[in-house]
């Protein structure tokens, strides 16, 4: 039986890795989490660790030694990454070099390494750059995007120097039920469950609609995660995403018809981010050149279950 073990495995991504890599691939399978986070399911071992501590990824490394580790760890969130830049680096940039080097330092062992990137990478996509390949060239517009810049690079260097067999992954906008609402297609869903509740006066504060982006759902994503995990070559890059871009707008337009109250929609220059790319869309065919893999879930399918779960799992019922 395959070992896999899932670095930061208390987050939106690593529940749905977690349920995937267990229950779909009948793999064994371990996580790590932060002493302060929780993780729902009891039928894997789990671990507290912090990446920034080296000596500990050592010894639970030592101890399991798994077939497979996929890096979830990361600061993830775009406008935290402007608030607190220092503490994403410290996650995203050291964290993957501690990663790598509790992997050396253990002898005669080699796993397969999966490091999620993101399609925040590329920046300021051109428009005769869309869809975006995997070897276009790499414009970070923000720190989050400059820290998974830098673990693209660490992982090649570290995939070549050292033969160690690391895959890189870009994966665009995931969404489903339980993202944070930092997240702008859980955060309309769950303002929009407020307002139906009665919790809000009903209205929705907006950032820039026009922005497009690649939607996929998280679950179709961690299935790649897995595909590339058994079929991803070694040093190499793939994106994973839809392979469409839509605009927040549509996106919002699909969560109000799913609503069952009248919503006004104001633009709030708060919600708007120093600077923001005006579209990214997924070249996925290097993915599907190696793998039989492609999104199944439907946009409209993924935010009426995201609505779903804000409906139930929001703020009780309360009169303004």
């Amino acid at each position: 039986m395959k070992k896999a073990m899932i670095i930061g495995a208390a987050g939106f991504v690593g529940g749905y890795l977690i349920d995937h890599l267990k229950d779909d691939m009948n793999w064994e399978v371990y996580g790590t989490k932060l002493e302060i986070e929780k993780i729902e399911r009891k039928d894997i071992e789990i671990y507290n660790l912090d990446i920034l501590e080296k000596k500990e990824i050592v010894k639970l490394f030592e101890r399991i030694k798994p077939d497979y580790i996929f890096n979830l760890a990361a600061q993830s969130s775009v406008s935290l990454s402007w608030k607190n830049p220092i503490l994403t680096v410290d996650i995203n940039i050291k964290g993957v070099i501690n990663i790598l080097e509790a992997v050396r330092e253990i002898k005669q062992y080699n796993p397969k390494i999966i490091l999620i990137g993101s399609s925040e990478e590329y920046g300021n996509v051109k428009e005769d750059e869309i869809p975006v390949k995997e070897e276009n060239n790499l414009r970070p517009g923000n720190i989050y995007a400059v820290t998974k810049v830098c673990q693209n690079m660490i992982g090649k260097i570290y995939s070549s120097a050292y033969e160690m067999d690391i895959v890189n992954i870009r994966a665009f906008n995931h969404i489903g039920p339980k993202q944070a609402p930092i997240f702008v297609v859980s955060d309309f869903c769950k303002q929009v469950a407020e307002v139906e509740k009665g919790l809000r006066e009903p209205i929705i504060y907006t950032g820039n609609l026009g922005a497009k982006r690649d939607f996929t759902d998280v679950r179709d994503i961690v299935r790649a995660y897995s595909a590339l995990a058994l079929n991803g070559k070694k040093g190499e890059t793939y994106n994973i995403g839809s392979g469409k871009a839509v605009s927040i707008k549509e996106i919002l337009d699909i969560i109000l018809k799913n609503s069952t109250k009248n919503i006004e929609i104001i633009r709030d220059e708060k919600r708007y981010r120093p600077i923001d790319i005006p579209i990214i869309e997924a070249d996925i065919e290097k993915l599907k050149k190696i793998t039989d893999w492609k999104p199944e879930i439907l946009l409209e399918k993924s935010i009426k279950e995201i609505l779903g779960y804000w409906r139930k799992n929001g703020r009780s019922n309360k009169k303004i």
